[in-house]
């Protein structure tokens, strides 16, 4: 059940970044007011993962049924990964609260909690790494920032580390290179170790575990749901595409997130991607069973990050794919560009080679590790090169500006591909204030397995930054789309621009591209990939 979401004029006055709780941050108590956290995991989602301690229970409950040695589980789970991590260890250590990071979160500014500012989150755990594992922790006590674990503790970093999108704005800002996103990375994985944690995260994981997607999406409802996208395809363009699914034999895997296979706007951008592959005869084929790009195991442990992960290179392997060419998503991109090599380079088959781009020649040396491209960095290249015959102006009912996604902005640097294909194809291009775009993008306030409705109201708080820069290009510039390269970001940001920027309408970039694309044998084009008729769509910009 999604919880109500708070008015806006509500929201705006109850934040108070200048009267900070009476008490101190340890003793301040915690609120788990309905709209403020997630939904547990089921227990039987955590019995198909083997995961422990699976039970009914919920965080407005006193009783969180937790294991009965629970504090020695944490315990032992903190010290093994300090002696696993050594960047963990340091980032507790070298941390002096300096505040550079303080008002940088999202959350923080959408609420006002000091709870929130990454330095003040960190140190939730931090308090307790200083009281059992360091000896002026252990001499000082209180005065070190020091403190004994107890279920408040716990049920603190549960409400807190789930309101952490992992977004890494913070880091950016840290002098010492803090990566707090590690930090909540750690605290997820200690949690899970007693069975705390949410069904948000742990069903995709189940699900993509047992069918290779985030959805559950079966083999033959893939095939189909890609069938009726060809169907679509063809009614709007005249042109019939067909594409490959689980054949061998192809230069290129293409993997995408599930989410683009479910529900719109996703689908149109699906729908670009196989546009643009018939348009360039790509030698490609999809899979079945890699049929997520997406890993919520960045958001559980390692463990389930390095499984999930691995699917791509083995099914690469199985259908014989010289690279894999990866589609619009998040998080897919941090993993592959942070973890992915280290994780599972060695599953890389000896038919693996550096990527290169069969129509332009083009070498993509940087993704030498991963042999994995990203599809804005492609379809740049496309562009530059003169490969595609586009027609902008069937465009120009938009008015659009870019959201740089945190994963692929912050994690891989890919800031300047997306802005040169929009550019290419839509000819109403509009930037957002630079404090908020490029590395400085702030986050959908839904990322990390927070894009729950029972959450709505902090995604809504946590939406305040982005939501607000958006209305300024808005009230300015009459912006009516906002185009974006992740999966999540595209179902996020719909009501996150309804709340904060009504009118604006959230897009994925190879819809856009689809849309202007000039393919051989179409009809007249009168609609675009959604099936709205561009004439309606220009007299309404009009």
């Amino acid at each position: 059940m999604a919880a109500k979401v708070i008015d806006k004029k509500d929201l705006l006055t109850s934040i108070d970044y200048e009267h900070l709780p009476k008490t101190g941050v340890f003793d301040t108590p915690i609120d788990f007011r309905p709209g403020t956290w997630c939904y547990p995991a089921k227990p039987e989602i955590l019995e198909k993962l083997h995961f422990p301690n699976p039970r009914v229970w919920s965080p407005a409950d006193v009783d969180w049924k937790l294991p009965e040695n629970w504090k020695e589980i944490v315990h032992n789970g903190f010290k093994e990964r300090l002696e696993k991590y050594r960047s963990f260890k340091v980032f507790l250590d070298i941390c002096v609260r300096c505040g550079a990071c303080a008002d940088k979160c999202h959350y923080y500014i959408g609420s006002g909690d000091p709870k929130n500012m990454p330095v003040l989150r960190a140190e939730l755990l931090r308090s307790i790494y200083r009281n059992d594992f360091t000896m002026a922790g252990k001499i000082l006590g209180k005065l070190n920032g020091a403190r004994v674990m107890e279920e408040d503790v716990l049920k603190e970093w549960f409400l807190y580390f789930y309101q952490c999108s992992e977004c890494r704005r913070c880091s950016l800002y840290c002098p010492y290179g803090i990566d707090t996103a590690e930090i909540t990375m750690m605290a997820r994985e200690l949690l899970q170790l007693v069975g705390v944690n949410i069904n948000w995260i742990m069903e995709p994981v189940s699900n993509c575990n047992r069918t290779g997607n985030h959805l559950g999406i079966q083999p033959h409802a893939f095939k189909e749901i890609v069938e009726f996208m060809c169907d679509d395809i063809e009614e709007y363009t005249g042109v019939r595409v067909n594409p490959p699914l689980n054949e061998k034999g192809h230069e290129v895997l293409f993997v995408t997130p599930s989410g683009d296979a479910f529900a719109d706007p996703g689908i149109y951008t699906f729908m670009g991607y196989l546009l643009l592959f018939h348009h360039i005869g790509l030698d490609y084929t999809l899979s079945t069973y890699a049929s997520e790009g997406g890993n919520f195991g960045l958001f559980t442990n390692s463990d389930t990050m390095q499984k999930l992960n691995g699917k791509m290179y083995a099914e690469a392997n199985r259908l014989g794919a010289k690279w894999i060419l990866g589609g619009e998503c998040g998080h897919m991109w941090r993993v592959v560009n942070q973890y992915m090599d280290t994780m599972n380079g060695y599953m890389q088959g000896p038919q693996m080679t550096v990527p290169r781009n069969p129509i332009t020649g083009t070498v993509f040396n940087n993704a030498a590790a991963t042999k994995m491209v990203h599809i804005a960095e492609f379809t740049a290249d496309l562009i530059k090169h003169g490969k595609l015959k586009l027609n902008p102006s069937r465009n120009d009912h938009i008015k659009t500006t870019y959201h740089d996604s945190c994963n692929p902005a912050r994690g891989m640097g890919l800031l300047e591909e997306p802005r040169y294909v929009l550019k290419n194809v839509c000819n109403n291009f509009y930037e957002m204030p630079p404090q908020t775009i490029r590395e400085q993008t702030f986050c959908c306030a839904g990322g990390s397995g927070l894009n729950n409705d029972e959450f709505m109201e902090m995604r809504m708080r946590g939406g305040l930054p982005r939501g607000n820069a958006l209305r300024y290009v808005v009230d300015k510039h009459g912006v009516n789309n906002m185009a974006c390269v992740c999966a999540i970001d595209r179902a996020t940001l719909i009501p996150l621009a309804d709340y904060w920027a009504p009118g604006v309408k959230i897009s994925g970039l190879h819809e856009l591209v689809a849309n202007a694309l000039e393919m051989e044998g179409q009809n007249e084009r009168e609609y675009n990939l959604r099936g709205e008729a561009f004439a309606d769509l220009m007299e309404e910009a009009e």
